[in-house]
């Protein structure tokens, strides 16, 4: 996500885009359910969930089967008894979620409707109907309120659930494979959709790749690796409240290898080799921007710039699929004692301050600053390959790019997302090799 001019935007990090930013807003502001007309269920609808109800996203969930997800949750929470049993149901109901999109991207379990499996909207929107369920439900028809604090408390254990963050599992350090080698263990994080209200329709392929590789095994030179993945919201107010550090923070010290992943430019993959403490300011998913320094814990050793330790050169130089993947050095700077932005295709001067990283300054830019400044505060720099990948942007097929046309899928947006989901595993594959 990061968007410089000219270019789509990224997973998660759109800078510089006023005309794009200024198009979403005013998309935001042309949507259904203004509020002089809104109902009560509109008024207690987050902004994500507002847009639910649109076409697209039906046609989504009814193709996927997974239109009759939330509605079962909402069967299941008017019969709960106690606060506690309607946190059990959301427990249970979010990690069967994340589990039937995973079954579902990696060809198990019965097939159901005519998307193509490796999809990851299906995922999103019926997460997103699940939190509009709970959002109304109140418990109070049973004598037992669900207060504000109590409500927020079961949608950010949905959230947890349905986004595989709670599910991150290895194998014993001490399980070899039948020739001896350690089974390695690879991390790797997605983004949800975003862009919504320019094209509800998008999908993003680092939220498939996440869905497609989650508990796969990959063959490398040194043995067997397991990845784990889990997937992040496109929403600024999460992160600052530490989302990123709390799902990482047990893990980074745990694996052999991690990455970031979102979508970035048209065409190509990037490497990224530095990341900026500065958010730039484009609309999240819930249209709200902030523009400022990145807010982290202990921000008196907070550093403008973090690298990656990821193996560019292994990655760049290697036959890793058909689209070129390359090592993106180029960063925006305020110089030390200068007041205006410079971009430097050869990374940050010594005293700048971030304006950009190489993946923008958007969450895609903000995911790989935290999580590689958390892997130094772990004293885990030298030791921990990390970093982030921004994928090729998943494009619809000629004829198919307006929204207007009311096509949610195509062939050549299919070919795209399996071709992009493949090159990702081969990119880990050359980065596990290049640790031997």
């Amino acid at each position: 996500m990061s968007l410089k001019p000219l270019h789509l935007p990224k997973s998660p990090a759109l800078p510089r885009f006023t005309a794009v930013g200024t198009a979403l807003l005013l998309a935001a502001a042309s949507a259904p359910a203004a509020a002089s007309t809104a109902t009560t269920a509109e008024k207690t609808a987050s902004v994500e969930e507002q847009r639910l109800d649109r076409a697209a996203p039906q046609e989504i969930l009814r193709r996927s089967g997974f239109d009759a997800v939330a509605p079962k949750f909402a069967r299941a929470l008017d019969r709960a008894q106690s606060y506690g049993e309607a946190e059990r149901i959301v427990v249970r109901q979010g990690s069967a979620l994340w589990k039937r999109a995973v079954d579902r991207a990696q060809d198990r379990g019965p097939a159901a409707g005519d998307l193509s499996r490796d999809d990851d909207r299906p995922l999103y929107w019926a997460r997103i109907a699940m939190t509009r369920e709970l959002r109304q439900w109140s418990g109070a028809e049973h004598d037992f309120g669900v207060g504000k604090d109590r409500q927020a408390a079961l949608i950010r254990a949905l959230e947890t659930t349905s986004r595989g963050q709670d599910s991150v599992r290895y194998p014993s350090h001490a399980k070899k494979d039948a020739a001896g080698h350690r089974i390695k263990r690879i991390l790797v994080t997605g983004f949800d959709p975003f862009t919504l209200d320019r094209d509800v329709r998008i999908s993003n392929p680092s939220g498939a790749t996440a869905l497609a590789l989650d508990g796969t095994v990959i063959d490398t030179a040194d043995g067997p690796a397991r990845v784990e993945t889990t997937v992040f919201p496109v929403r600024w107010q999460d992160f600052a409240d530490g989302t990123v550090e709390r799902v990482l923070r047990d893990k980074l010290p745990r694996v052999d290898l991690f990455t970031t992943i979102s979508q970035g430019r048209v065409g190509r993959f990037d490497i990224e080799r530095t990341n900026g403490a500065w958010r730039g300011g484009f609309p999240d998913n819930e249209t709200i921007a902030r523009t400022e320094t990145i807010p982290v814990t202990d921000p008196a050793t907070q550093p403008q710039w973090t690298s990656t330790t990821l193996p560019y050169k292994e990655i760049v130089n290697g036959a890793t699929g058909r689209f070129p993947v390359y090592d993106n050095t180029s960063v925006t700077e305020i110089p030390a004692g200068g007041t205006d932005p410079v971009v430097r295709p050869d990374g940050p001067t010594a005293g700048s301050t971030a304006r950009e990283g190489g993946g923008g300054n958007y969450l895609s830019n903000e995911i790989a600053y935290r999580a590689t400044l958390l892997r130094d505060r772990l004293g885990l720099h030298e030791s921990l390959p990390g970093g982030h990948v921004h994928t090729p942007v998943l494009q619809f097929g000629a004829g198919n790019t307006d929204p207007a046309t009311g096509k949610v899928t195509d062939p050549e947006f299919v070919r795209n997302r399996l071709d992009i989901i493949a090159q990702v595993r081969q990119i880990l594959t050359a980065a596990m090799n290049a640790r031997r």
